[in-house]
């Protein structure tokens, strides 16, 4: 059998959210709109239907390229993911997920290659789907709730004092999305994480990743 190179495999990235008007701007679609950010980037229109999301196809960097969106609400994310990735036959170390994170302080960013779901559900999804936790992801920090129940928080509007702090994030997150699909997690790490101990793939954060 012929090696696949890895000029010819599946690039797919994944960025997880909540579907609808009047969840576009809230703190839970951090992957949705680093998605969209993406598709413009990378001028790959994200509108097909498939596998209960909404996909793009397209090239970039000499690769297949999938940009996709669940259309589950998130805390069923897992059931668009692993059709998606099975349909499409990539390997897991070639799945990107963008999604929120409310163990990070409000705009940052941290890349890992593997890594427990935490608190989040739509991650917790996407791991029992799969029944594996070593894929690549972006975590986009939203930060800590405090007094406001977690359900509600992630739930709401983003408000004007984060929202140039979110909209970094995300233009930050769409980059390093691209660092990945041309050179990898590792490429992808070095660059896009902050200090010498995200920049470590063995390294265990408060996700377990």
């Amino acid at each position: 059998m012929t090696p696949v190179t890895p000029e010819a495999r599946t690039v797919v990235v994944l960025g997880l959210g909540n579907p609808g008007r009047g969840y576009e701007l809230t703190r839970h679609n951090m992957g949705f709109l680093t998605l969209d950010e993406l598709s413009d980037r990378l001028s790959i229109p994200i509108q097909k239907i498939r596998h209960k999301s909404l996909v793009g196809e397209g090239r970039a960097g000499g690769r297949k390229i999938v940009l996709a969106k669940p259309q589950t609400f998130m805390n069923l994310s897992g059931e668009a993911v692993r059709p998606l990735v099975e349909y499409y036959g990539a390997e897991l170390s070639d799945v990107l997920l963008v999604y929120d994170d409310i163990d990070l302080a409000v705009g940052d960013i941290r890349i890992r290659r593997r890594g427990s779901a935490g608190t989040h559900n739509g991650m917790r999804s996407v791991i029992r789907h799969l029944g594996r936790d070593d894929f690549p992801r972006i975590r986009i920090g939203i930060g800590q709730s405090g007094c406001i129940p977690l359900e509600k928080y992630v739930l709401m509007k983003i408000p004007s004092n984060e929202a140039a702090l979110l909209a970094g994030a995300v233009q930050r997150a769409a980059e390093a999305c691209e660092t990945f699909i041309r050179s990898g997690i590792d490429e992808t790490m070095r660059q896009w994480n902050s200090n010498a101990a995200d920049a470590d793939p063995d390294e265990k954060g408060p996700e377990g990743s």
